[in-house]
């Protein structure tokens, strides 16, 4: 059974809706961890739409589990990851406009930035996770940056439409995943994950660990974060 990682954002945007303090994506965090997830992801967006330097601080102190901060290379969110010291940072791609992460890094551009905040987290003893397209180059890209681990995308295998799409986007998920495992590297992944998709990924036995959101926090306004949580974590564990 991969790690639950359970990611707060969208508990963060609801709160911002309203520009008040409710509900707390920091609550929502305990009481998930309370129940068995394994950790905690929030995402650092350069336009604060969601997540705040102060939710990442307070999670920091409060946490007993792992958290996880996705974040770009711009200069001020990699000064503030060095100072808050998350226990894994996952560089993500950011484009302005978008609804939600498009895809993995292209891992052919700002090489030597990449190759800088790397070695800058892991001096301070964050592991570093890149966000990456399950495709072989860039399983061998991100290992040549010395990334510890990649976060595998599933947007495609969430949308495909087809048996036979789908059996190929978990053959290029399975692929990536063995070839970093077999380059000693940890193996996440996420991204559109839901209780009804959810169960092809959890089955791969070389994927460590899941990133969902979304779809979580969807249910979560039905039957509660920690029922949600159980509920994942339930179809994980079957």
């Amino acid at each position: 059974m991969p790690r639950l990682s359970v990611n707060v954002d969208h508990v963060a945007t609801v709160r911002e809706a309203r520009e008040g303090d409710c509900p707390d994506p920091v609550t929502a965090a305990l009481l998930a961890e309370l129940v068995g997830a394994h950790g905690i992801t929030v995402h650092l967006r350069e336009d604060r739409r969601h997540i705040t330097e102060r939710d990442v601080d307070i999670l920091r102190r409060t946490m007993q589990t792992r958290l996880n901060l996705e974040m770009g290379l711009s200069d001020w969110v990699v000064k503030y990851a060095l100072s808050v010291r998350p226990d894994v940072a996952t560089i993500v791609p950011e484009n302005p406009g978008e609804l939600t992460t498009e895809g993995g890094l292209d891992l052919t551009r700002s090489v030597d930035r990449l190759e800088e905040v790397i070695g800058l987290l892991q001096d301070v003893g964050v592991l570093v996770s890149l966000f990456v397209n399950p495709a072989s180059g860039s399983i061998r890209k991100a290992h040549k940056l010395g990334a510890d681990c990649v976060e595998l995308h599933t947007g495609l295998y969430a949308r495909a439409g087809s048996t036979l799409e789908i059996s190929e986007e978990i053959e290029k998920i399975v692929g990536a995943a063995m070839l970093a495992k077999k380059l000693n590297m940890g193996v996440h992944a996420g991204h559109d994950l839901t209780y009804g998709n959810v169960h092809h990924i959890g089955q791969i036995h070389e994927i460590d660990e899941l990133s969902i959101g979304h779809a979580l926090i969807a249910r979560a306004t039905l039957v509660g974060i920690q029922e949600a949580v159980k509920q994942m974590l339930a179809l994980l564990d079957s």
